[in-house]
């Protein structure tokens, strides 16, 4: 009877110290486009593959060639309200000359009986970003509820 008595404090000990390493993990992630070039272009908006941004399709360039951008905004929920609409945006395309990307990334681990603990990332990418198609919002205006 002691020996099950034993067992049982060891396993309520083991299970007490496993509810102790319970941790919350938050990561923020802040993109912006620099030394683009300033561009007013036209598009849908569309929510992107993963749902978590959204992107400027059917953007005909001067030749006519269709393509797509990355919207890139401190202001997310703007464009998200955007959703299907056709706009007209102006802001900095980073796949044209000299733009750049910066990238900057926060983590921070919540641990409940310990000490928290945060990291900081940040990059930056350079030059002809033509596999980049990211574009930097500074003004939408909504031409048309709904895109062809």
């Amino acid at each position: 009877m002691k020996l099950i008595s034993a067992a049982f404090c060891v396993a309520a000990m083991c299970a007490s110290g496993l509810g102790a390493q319970t941790s919350q993990t938050e990561t923020k992630t802040k993109i912006k486009v620099k030394d683009g070039k300033d561009v007013t272009v036209t598009g849908c908006v569309q929510a992107t593959a993963s749902g978590t941004g959204v992107m400027l399709t059917n953007v005909a360039d001067k030749t006519g060639a269709l393509r797509s951008y990355i919207l890139v905004s401190d202001d997310e929920e703007t464009l998200m309200k955007h959703v299907g609409h056709r706009v007209m945006i102006e802001g900095k395309a980073a796949d044209r000359g000299d733009g750049k990307i910066e990238t900057e990334t926060k983590t921070k681990v919540k641990v409940e009986h310990g000490d928290d603990k945060e990291t900081h990332g940040k990059s930056e990418v350079k030059g002809d970003l033509a596999h980049l198609p990211y574009l930097g919002v500074k003004t939408v205006k909504m031409i048309a509820a709904s895109c062809p």
